[in-house]
């Protein structure tokens, strides 16, 4: 037998176990009591668009709170195709001033609508290669429904109200060599050779 399998004869039917270890007192392990109640976390909105590579570790980190029972995130990713056409990246641009307030308005309705903790919402700028995340949202709150609701409402409504443009970057086959197709595609930028 692997130490990985138990076996229930093993076990001496009599035997009770604890259900919590004892205490020994001033221990870090006392329970905290009345102290749980006074536990107060200010709530936060972290908003930020970057140019670098968006770490999916980085941002839960920044909505996690004792007070919380559950962690939503949406992360969109760059996918290799489009419209049937392979994809080399994506490219974002925005107009920051009117994007962040914009984000703004969508943390303070998550805020009427649904219980949560904190909120963070990174988007990526320029050059967004395939399989690397161009935005991740994360929302706390003490349960699962409200933080997946407003995962959801989120980017639903970003992508409806937020001033950020993307551009596709697609692969072009060229079936009569560069120089000749290169004269076709000057006003083309969102194809790639």
């Amino acid at each position: 037998m692997s130490s990985l399998e138990i076996n229930s004869s093993s076990f001496n039917r009599e035997m009770k176990l604890p259900l919590s270890p004892p205490l020994v007192e001033g221990s870090a392990q006392e329970p905290l009591g009345e102290d749980l109640n006074e536990v107060e976390e200010k709530s936060k909105d972290i908003i930020k668009f970057t140019t670098e590579k968006l770490s999916i570790d980085e941002v839960s980190q920044l909505v996690i709170s004792p007070l919380c029972g559950a962690l939503s995130l949406f992360v969109g990713t760059t996918r290799n195709n489009s419209e049937g056409k392979k994809v080399i990246s994506l490219e974002y641009e925005a107009y920051l001033p009117m994007a962040e307030n914009e984000i703004r308005k969508i943390c303070s309705d998550i805020r009427q609508k649904w219980p949560v903790k904190h909120i963070a919402v990174f988007h990526r700028l320029g050059l967004v290669p395939v399989s690397e995340a161009s935005i991740i949202i994360a929302v706390s709150s003490a349960h699962r429904a409200s933080s997946l609701q407003a995962v959801s409402y989120a980017i639903d409504t970003l992508k409806a109200k937020v001033p950020i443009w993307k551009k596709v970057r697609k692969y072009l086959f060229l079936p009569f060599g560069y120089d000749f197709c290169h004269k076709f595609l000057k006003d083309k930028e969102q194809d790639y050779i």
